[in-house]
């Protein structure tokens, strides 16, 4: 029994950390799934806490996880998993039976599942949830309760700083379809062979004041006594999804010039606004200046937002405005604003307002080697993370060294 609640430890422990930390990666993508499902309940008003609300589950689930991994607290950390796992058990099987949102988000962006798939490892990860709680009182302890307590609060307090930094200065990892070095186009196409969306059509003819719906198969084509009164296209089964299947840019006279902009063998840095009027004004004109700067330099600039047009007729009109899909916006770079650099379809290079190059390293004729250190990812984000990672480890190990001792 020993054995199974050790293994049972490993495994609800790093199940734990791991959902905490993909998530603590990106804060924004965990903040936007708790809007998704306060629309599905009609939790409007919470909105504007979904941020706030994010951080702290994704922290509780890490803490709890990583208290029964490592040891610190460990009677504390079973019944923090205990409790998150009676409360989103049945909140899974409600979502697989309704399905108001696609991807419950349990793995973020890292692994994407089903709502069922959720449920039914929620049920697997519940078994050994229950052996780890029946057998609880029989954990001891590492060190005196407070020094555990002092323990599980600095990584706390270290944990929402780490999240808080890659809402900075964007992902350590990015997950997203829109990442660095991905081609666009390519990601559009469906490969041969994957399966496409399956539709039944329904027709309705009438006869004699009776109404009847056919197939294709059996409607009366040569049945003049039946007339057409309408017809039903119903989704029966889903094909495959590309990773980009949504990406329109909308220029002021209302056309798409997605396709121009992914063509052009040029460079051409987007500024991504989603909602402009929630930016930071020094942001967007940190921004605006970058803009007119590469515009003077040779490289064509976009400003792509989600806002309506009387939102936009207060800022420089030097500069070209185009519109977009918002939930898209979002999804191709988590800041507000956001900067993406494309040349020939291919992400050149992504950045945070926090992260954007000096406007004068933008130029024509970028190289390479320019582009990789203009991406490189901030140092204060991956010094940091380094650094956490490896406090986390000794930490986890302290207990196992000082039980064999």
């Amino acid at each position: 029994m020993d054995k199974l609640r050790f293994l049972s430890r490993i495994i609800v422990g790093l199940v734990f950390m791991f959902s905490g930390i993909v998530k603590a990666v990106d804060p924004l993508g965990s903040a936007y799934k708790f809007n998704d499902y306060f629309i599905a309940f009609n939790l409007d008003f919470l909105k504007p806490f979904a941020l706030v609300l994010a951080i702290f589950l994704f922290t509780a689930e890490f803490l709890a996880g990583f208290s029964v991994l490592s040891g610190y607290r460990i009677r504390t950390g079973i019944w923090g998993v205990m409790l998150l796992m009676l409360v989103f058990t049945p909140l899974t099987l409600v979502l697989a039976l309704t399905n108001p949102v696609s991807d419950c988000g349990c793995f973020g962006d890292a692994i994407h599942l089903t709502n069922w798939q959720t449920f039914w490892k929620n049920i697997v990860l519940m078994v050994f949830t229950v052996i780890l709680f029946a057998g609880r009182n029989k954990m001891k302890n590492v060190f005196s309760p407070l020094k555990e307590w002092s323990i599980t609060g600095a990584v706390a307090v270290l944990f929402v700083i780490f999240s808080l930094l890659n809402l900075r200065y964007l992902q350590l990892f990015d997950f997203l379809p829109y990442k660095t070095g991905v081609n666009i186009p390519e990601s559009m196409i469906i490969p041969e062979g994957k399966p496409v969306d399956e539709y039944e059509t329904t027709f309705i003819y009438e006869k004699d004041g009776v109404r009847k719906e056919f197939t294709l198969e059996n409607y009366p084509a040569d049945d003049t006594s039946w007339v057409f009164v309408d017809q039903k296209t119903v989704l029966l089964k889903k094909g495959y999804v590309p990773p980009i299947h949504d990406f329109i840019i909308t220029n002021p006279s209302g056309e798409d010039i997605a396709g121009e902009v992914l063509a052009d063998p040029d460079y051409i840095l987007i500024m991504i606004t989603q909602k402009i009027s929630e930016a930071d004004p020094e942001h967007l004109s940190e921004g605006f200046e970058t803009g007119e700067y590469c515009q003077t330099a040779g490289i064509r600039f976009l400003v792509l937002t989600a806002s309506g047009t009387d939102e936009l007729s207060g800022y420089p009109n030097s500069l070209t405005f185009c519109t977009g899909d918002e939930t898209t916006l979002k999804t191709i770079v988590r800041s507000n604003p956001g900067y993406m650099l494309l040349k020939e379809g291919n992400i050149a290079g992504k950045w945070s307002w926090a992260t954007l190059p000096p406007k004068e390293a933008f130029s024509p004729g970028m190289s390479g080697e320019q582009l990789s250190k203009m991406n490189r990812k901030s140092p204060v984000l991956a010094g940091y993370s380094s650094a956490l990672a490896l406090l986390l480890l000794i930490l986890i190990v302290i207990p196992a060294f000082k039980r064999k001792k």
